[in-house]
């Protein structure tokens, strides 16, 4: 009785024990917050990439000079942003049928290369980014 009332009191090694308990939520919450860093990031680049090609894209006259304008802006483009590689976006520029006087340009990213998916974290989003911006010609 005396060696278990002894071993009650001992509070040797309890700082690790605690540690043990709360380290694996605490890293949980540390990858999680990584990882959603850096898919804000990439995602905060597809939009801006988008805008610029369709600022580059107001230059055509019709569709399918847009197209042209667009996919030559992101092949000679040399992107500043971590993380983005050209070969995974795909795409789209579309008029607007409701509108002839709007295009929008939308831009589907593929980050399944991203190094957050290899993270221990909580759910993540869609490993598809789509973004688009669109861009009106004309007057007012």
């Amino acid at each position: 009785m005396h060696t278990l009332s002894n071993l009650v009191k001992d509070r040797f090694g309890t700082s690790a024990l605690e540690f043990a308990i709360i380290a694996p939520l605490f890293f949980l919450v540390l990858f999680t917050l990584i990882a959603y860093g850096v898919y804000l990031s990439v995602t905060h680049a597809v939009q801006q990439v988008a805008a610029d090609a369709a600022r580059t894209a107001v230059a055509g006259l019709n569709q399918t000079e847009r197209i042209t304008l667009v996919n030559r802006y992101l092949d000679t483009s040399h992107f500043d942003y971590a993380f983005l590689n050209r070969a995974k976006m795909q795409v789209v520029v579309t008029d607007d049928p409701a509108n002839p006087e709007q295009f929008t340009v939308t831009i589907t990213y593929n980050s399944e290369d991203l190094p957050i998916w290899n993270l221990f974290t909580f759910a993540l989003p869609s490993q598809k980014i789509k973004r688009y911006s669109t861009v009106r010609v004309g007057g007012m």
